[in-house]
């Protein structure tokens, strides 16, 4: 049901649909249960060539118990043969082509392009073969591994443990397929932030960072569709700490760089370990320049052998800014001397035209400045344009950029970071939704020559990896409305259609959630326990998610658990664990304000789960596939004091309270941190809307030892109790749930009260109510909006979408806080001058009485990544004016701008909001409009309100009026 289409958007995979697992007719049989036709490689191809043929007989094997012989010479008396070839390499192929057997048209002389054709009689004595022939060494080896994929070998098969399932044979339906080329020219990881996890593993299991460890990686990368890799550097220097690491990666296939901040194919570790002997040991092109120039020209001698994209400019000593020579004008000046006299070293060293030399800048953290303020770049070095190192992008070429550089441009992408704003290194937080309409941004405004993305350890990235890499390949597979898709076709592929659909929606949702608040900055106090039961709702979500994931894996067969444990089961039980400790932690400090018992439980329930996240952690480390993954989830997230991690874990501060043995109660009320007796005003809960019908509550517990026996009575018949367990670790608080009986209610505003007493004591909490009249519900049905409370209205509740000179606003399902997010596409279109001709969404609105109102626009922290644009929108009621708001105005642009303050803030919530403030003259009904000005912009929710918002992370949930 699923496999077969959604496999191929997968892969970008031309073989999926044609894999048969049952015998066929005039399908090419690969393996049989008597037999398996043997693989022909030419010894004068590609070592890698010769290596991917071994690799898919040995995944044939995987699949069917027998492995099919792998030969380098062609064979006579067969029936059938595989014949893996690259056109530039290898004579038989050369030879099928030059007779007229395979044909290579689209494919000859075509970046990493691929043919794969059944042919008949393709050499005497042979009746048919399988010929699978790249354009040039990657091309063939994409080739074969996208027949690997198609048998049912996942890509990571050693790298999560996902199992293969055992096949009698296997076919493949003739004919000729073409893979195309991919549409961005460089794809790749970075391997970074490596300590303490990944350096402690590979140490613990290949001895460090050496050609055994690496080799699994080029594997990945390669069964990934990869080519680009830049190296761990840390501590580690790929060329030097094991120097059959550069050969390896080029009989692989691998394109090898360096990072932002190693220039020259030279790693850091290299200078810092030669520093007393390269001149006067400073990293200064200015008072060292003779020394940093040779030790440029060691570097630039490495791309005469093997096939490199070179790292161009420099930084400070490490991955910091450049020592500056006094002014921006004169530090511009020094780095084009820099980048000039490295890339005179090249061509001296390689005897190469700098032009076929393929160099990149990266504008990483301050490097921008530079660019903006004029640099000027040779027109063939690709231009790298960095993310704001969470994952949003600050810059994309401009129509003029694109047309004047040859070398074109690339991204610098972040799904793991250590430093500004903030660090986040433990698990997944990378929600496919927001990497796609970032990818998008960037495919669409020309950079497409180079992406890389910083990977961290790469385990737990392993999802948001192969999407990054999948819609580098084919963008044209991973459309906004396909993503649930895809993820149900990663699913399928690894554990079977039967679960693809759960195993999909718990990948989506935890990777969603945590990007609400990165693990790292979450604190106890970040969800509300007072507005919106938003604490309250984050744990049953949770909650939830765990239930189901556990459920999930109680019905997987036992060798699928490893692999699940890895990609869903641990990041939701860590991350929903986390999630319980901090609001334990909230609760403790809140009831220890209220003077609750229970307080006592939950600083209880605080070290238990603390407990907790260290058995979790050693489950993944010491027990998952009897310790192969050892030392992966030793990296700290809790306790972080600043943007760089703690040492060890520290758990949150909580308090005891020295409990007296009596059974005095109290009462905390909805909306309020305090508890009563005690305080000296009166608890009252929110008003009841009668157009939003809320309900609301309060909460009765334990002051000492002893249970504490009350009696809770509404005062009025209207007023409705019903008795549930408290959001407490205390088994003793009781919650006391209040609605109105809206038929019985009087009309207009009224009042009433509840009273809570043990006989001694009594606190009477007051409930307030604003009726609606039937006129008003009439004309709120359907409308968004209250008589006076504040609502949220969701970016899809719109009843209108208007289109103008083509552009239109389209939904992004399952983006950021909300299930639908809106944003104008095309991303390229051109700004609006007037509003009121722009692409506009109408919202139906019904406000209880006139005056002013604020609208906070929630939209996602997204850049401006063209240079023109202030990121503006237009709202207005009615007829009226438009008001226009631009994120990146004079007066706050350098507030907004990356690392500036509001920028810190925005990049922890994963959201911006956009004030306005609206007149509405008369109560009623009214149409809110929201218009484009500037593209760029993803909407979230609209959240609307007259006097205070209540403090809270999300705001009042949406609630359409049907009253």
């Amino acid at each position: 049901m699923l496999m077969a289409p959604l496999m191929a958007g997968l892969t970008g995979s031309v073989l999926a649909s044609a894999v048969r697992f049952e015998r066929g007719g005039g399908a090419f049989a690969i393996a049989t249960s008597q037999s398996t036709t043997p693989v022909w490689v030419d010894p004068s191809d590609h070592k890698g060539v010769a290596r991917v043929a071994h690799d898919f007989a040995a995944d044939v094997a995987r699949v069917t118990g027998a492995a099919p012989p792998t030969v380098s010479t062609r064979g006579t008396g067969v029936r059938r043969a595989i014949i893996v070839g690259s056109l530039d390499r290898s004579p038989l192929v050369q030879d099928l082509v030059r007779r007229g057997k395979l044909d290579v048209s689209g494919v000859a002389g075509q970046w990493e392009a691929c043919v794969v054709q059944t042919v008949a009689q393709p050499f005497p004595g042979v009746d048919e073969a399988l010929v699978i022939a790249g354009a040039d060494k990657r091309g063939t080896i994409y080739g074969v591994y996208d027949l690997s994929r198609s048998i049912g070998v996942s890509p990571w098969y050693w790298w999560a443990d996902v199992p293969v399932r055992r096949r009698a044979g296997i076919w493949l339906d003739a004919g000729r397929r073409v893979q195309r080329s991919p549409a961005v020219k460089y794809r790749g990881i970075f391997l970074n932030n490596e300590a303490p996890c990944l350096s402690g593993w590979t140490a613990e299991k290949f001895g460090g960072m050496n050609s055994a460890f690496y080799a699994k990686v080029f594997e990945l990368l390669l069964r990934l569709k990869a080519n680009y890799l830049w190296p761990a550097m840390w501590n580690n220097a790929f060329a030097d700490d094991d120097p059959r690491n550069a050969e390896l990666a080029d009989e692989y296939g691998i394109v090898m760089g360096t990072s932002h901040h190693e220039p020259m194919n030279r790693a850091h570790k290299e200078f810092t370990s030669r520093r007393e002997h390269i001149g006067n040991g400073e990293w200064n092109y200015v008072s060292n320049g003779d020394a940093v120039r040779e030790f440029f020209r060691e570097g630039a001698a490495r791309s005469k052998q093997h096939e490199l994209l070179v790292t161009l400019g420099m930084r400070g000593d490490g991955d910091v800014a450049l020592e500056g020579t006094g002014g921006l004008q004169s530090d511009i000046r020094l780095l084009e001397q820099v980048i000039a006299d490295q890339r005179q070293l090249l061509v001296e060293q390689t005897g190469k035209r700098i032009k076929d030399i393929p160099q990149v800048w990266v504008l990483f953290t301050e490097v921008q400045k530079y660019y903006d303020a004029g640099l000027k770049l040779p027109a063939d070095v690709t231009l790298m344009f960095s993310d704001d190192n969470v994952g949003y992008l600050r810059r994309l070429p401009t129509a003029a950029e694109r047309t004047s550089r040859t070398g074109g441009f690339g991204i610098y992408h972040h799904m793991d970071m250590n430093g500004g704003p903030f660090s986040y290194k433990w698990t997944n937080t990378n929600p496919l939704p927001k990497l796609w309409e970032q990818l998008n941004q960037a495919l669409h405004h020309g950079a497409d020559r180079i992406w890389i993305s910083n990977v961290g350890d790469l385990k737990p990235l392993e999802l948001p990896i192969e999407f990054f890499l999948a819609m580098a390949w084919d963008p044209a597979a991973m459309g906004r409305d396909k993503l649930q898709a895809w993820t149900e076709a990663w699913a399928a592929r690894d554990f079977g259609a039967e679960h693809a659909r759960d195993i999909a929606r718990l990948a989506s949702r935890y990777a969603k959630a945590n990007a609400w608040r990165k693990p790292e900055v979450l604190k106890p106090d970040t969800y509300s326990l007072e507005h919106h039961d938003e604490a309250l709702r984050l744990s049953r979500f949770w909650g939830e998610l765990r239930r189901d994931a556990e459920g999930v894996n109680t019905r997987l067969q036992p060798d699928q658990r490893a692999a699940y444990y890895q990609f869903v089961l641990h990041p939701v039980r860590a991350c929903a664990n986390l999630n319980e400790l901090l609001l334990a932690a909230a609760r403790n400090q809140r009831f220890s304000r209220q003077a609750r018992a229970s307080a006592n439980d939950e600083a209880a329930l605080v070290r238990r789960l603390f407990a907790e996240s260290r058995r979790i952690r050693d489950t993944y480390n010491l027990e998952l596939v009897g310790g192969k993954w050892n030392h992966l989830m030793d990296q700290t997230y809790l306790g972080y004091f600043d943007w760089y991690q703690p040492t060890a874990d520290i758990p949150p501060a909580v308090t005891e309270l020295d409990l007296p043995d009596d059974a005095r109660f109290g009462v905390a009320v909805d909306g309020s941190v305090q508890g009563w007796p005690g305080y000296y005003l009166p608890p009252t809960l929110p008003t009841f809307d009668g157009l939003l019908r809320n309900t609301s509550w309060l909460e009765v517990f334990p002051r000492g030892k002893r249970p504490a026996p009350v009696q809770v009575t509404a005062e009025q018949s209207w007023i409705r109790l019903r008795a549930v367990p408290a959001f407490s670790a205390g088994k003793d608080d009781v919650r006391h749930e209040v609605s109105i009986d809206w038929a019985n209610v009087p009309e207009g505003n009224a009042s009433g009260s509840i009273v809570v007493t043990d006989g001694r004591e009594r606190v009477t909490v007051g409930v307030r109510v604003a009726g609606a009249t039937v006129s008003q519900r009439d004309a709120a049905r359907g409308a968004w909006g209250s008589l006076g409370a504040p609502f949220s209205i969701p970016a899809d509740g719109f009843t209108r979408n208007v289109e103008a000179r083509g552009v239109r606003w389209l939904p992004l399902p399952d983006y950021g806080r909300v299930e639908v997010a809106m944003t104008p596409e095309p991303v390229t279109a051109a700004s609006f001058a007037d509003p009121r001709q722009a692409p506009r969404l109408h919202y139906p609105l019904f406000v209880g009485g006139a005056g002013e109102f604020n609208v906070d626009v929630i939209t996602a922290p997204t850049l401006r990544i063209d240079p023109a644009h202030e990121l503006s929108l237009a709202l207005w009621v009615d007829d009226g004016a438009p008001i226009v708001r631009s994120v990146f105005n004079p007066q706050e642009r350098e507030s907004q701008e990356f690392l500036g303050r509001q920028h810190d803030l925005n990049a922890r919530a994963d959201m911006r909001v956009m004030r306005f403030k609206l007149r509405i003259d008369t109560p009623g009904r009214h149409v809110l409009t929201v218009a484009m000005v500037d593209p760029g912009l993803v909407l979230q929710q609209l959240i609307v309100y007259r006097d205070r918002l209540p403090a809270s992370y999300f705001g009042p949930l949406p609630q359409r009026l049907e009253a």
